[in-house]
């Protein structure tokens, strides 16, 4: 239509009453206006659209051909903007088909979303988890562009401007496989050092993370002897060498075959955060799935 750009919703709710009640003063009623004021709107239309829209009848007023066009969808399009403006409904996870996508390191996967899915699956039966790989360098483009719903990360690190929510405080322990010969104790900060150790390097080839930092406050080093990608091929090289490990605590506890025990030296932990973007922020199905997370933990 050419003259759209005349037209306001006010127009076209009078217009669209008009149609329905055929009459100036009940539509005015309806409308909570006065008479004058729906005359007016009538002529607005009539010189908008071109056509009379209405002509005096025996009883009110009668449809033009335009009009009849005109009805249903204008009927329409006010429903679908009523929907569009209506308040939010709330999330009913028993009915929902949501899909989410998360990102998630191995880190993250084993200590906050295994902990989750039980209740998940439990309490939203027909919904899907899809846990993709976590790139720090794409956190913020990915969550801004809606193409994952949440971000798993430390509070470090995180770009601003992100939403987050603290899920845990994570410490360090040493690790090494069950029974060996060197950990039926807590070793000394010299023992320690002369172990052989595995580090987890995120980003590939590293030998050294807070540990080392920790370490070098002391003028001292340890031997690192293997760096690996994944926690889970660290627990893995741990569980069947003597190799050992300053793993996170959460996975520690829960991995089998390895004995924990205290380090002899104090590293630095860190924050686990849940990030989302503003966009997703008020979102009934999102609010409810970054609570189910954070209960489980």
């Amino acid at each position: 239509m050419n003259n759209f750009s005349r037209l306001d919703l006010n127009l076209l709710v009078t217009l669209d009453t008009l149609l329905v009640e055929r009459n100036v003063t009940r539509a005015a009623e309806r409308l909570n206006l006065s008479q004058p004021s729906v005359s007016v709107q009538l002529a607005k239309l009539r010189e908008v659209f071109g056509d009379p829209l209405l002509l005096p009848a025996q009883r009110g007023m009668r449809p033009t051909a335009r009009a009849d066009e005109l009805r249903e969808p204008l009927r329409e399009a006010l429903e679908a903007l009523g929907r569009a403006v209506a308040p939010t409904r709330p999330f009913e996870p028993a009915e929902a088909g949501t899909t989410w996508r998360v990102a998630a390191a191995d880190y993250a996967e084993s200590a906050i979303l295994l902990p989750a899915l039980a209740g998940l699956r439990a309490a939203a039966p027909n919904t899907r988890l899809a846990v993709v790989e976590a790139v720090p360098s794409r956190m913020a483009r990915q969550l801004e562009g809606g193409e994952i719903d949440l971000f798993f990360h430390t509070s470090v690190g995180a770009p601003p401007g992100l939403h987050a929510r603290v899920l845990f405080q994570e410490r360090y322990v040493l690790v090494g496989r069950a029974g060996h010969p060197r950990l039926k104790r807590r070793p000394t900060l010299a023992q320690f050092c002369a172990l052989e150790h595995v580090v987890v390097s995120p980003a590939g080839g590293g030998f050294a993370g807070p540990t080392d930092e920790a370490l070098a406050q002391q003028g001292l080093t340890r031997k690192v002897v293997l760096s690996v990608p994944h926690f889970l091929f660290m627990m893995s090289a741990v569980a069947g060498t003597d190799m050992v490990a300053m793993l996170p605590e959460r996975l520690a506890r829960t991995a089998p075959g390895l004995r924990v025990v205290e380090a002899p030296l104090e590293v630095p932990g860190y924050e686990m955060a849940m990030l989302w973007h503003e966009r997703r922020h008020r979102d009934p199905a999102h609010k409810w799935l970054r609570e189910q997370i954070a209960g489980s933990l």
